[in-house]
């Protein structure tokens, strides 16, 4: 069983959206650990806000086959794949990392550099797992996260149950 995390967001209609994709990931995976959700300002584009967090959960597949499992939920939640990169989204989910393996073969790319670019998707993993190592650095997500200029990408915690 491969542990697996996963970065959700969304800013259209965000809060119906994640509970679509949170509740269809518990229906294909079986239990799942949710971080708290977070809000932040869309990155590279002008657009409301987005609600984020990341989920843990343990499964079978391949990292091949989570990802056509994230493109099925895409798809569910009526995601428009243009060739805008920093557009508006129902849904937007990323494999962040699948156990400690490193592999850059498209379409799958672990650990997603996201980690540690984003407070958004820094700050919920670190919660979630806080001395999760993660493969490249050799440092813990809590030790990422405090080294982390959290000004610079502000969050906001909502009190959104998933």
């Amino acid at each position: 069983m491969s542990i697996v995390y996963l970065g959700l967001g969304s800013n259209i209609r965000p809060e119906e959206n994640m509970s679509l994709g949170v509740r269809e990931l518990r229906r294909h995976y079986g239990e799942v650990d949710v971080s708290a959700v977070y809000r932040s300002a869309a990155v590279g584009f002008e657009g409301d806000d987005f609600l984020n967090l990341v989920l843990r959960l343990r499964s079978k597949e391949t990292p091949l086959e989570i990802c056509n499992e994230i493109e099925r939920l895409h798809n569910l939640a009526g995601r428009d794949r243009g060739n805008e990169k920093w557009v508006s989204r129902p849904l937007d989910i990323d494999l962040l990392l699948y156990n400690d393996r490193v592999i850059d073969e498209r379409p799958v790319r672990v650990p997603r550099s996201d980690i540690l670019e984003y407070s958004f998707v820094l700050r919920p993993l670190a919660e979630l797992a806080p001395d999760l190592v993660h493969p490249v650095t050799g440092k813990t997500m809590l030790a990422h996260w405090q080294e982390f200029d959290a000004e610079s990408q502000p969050l906001e915690l909502v009190g959104v149950i998933l």
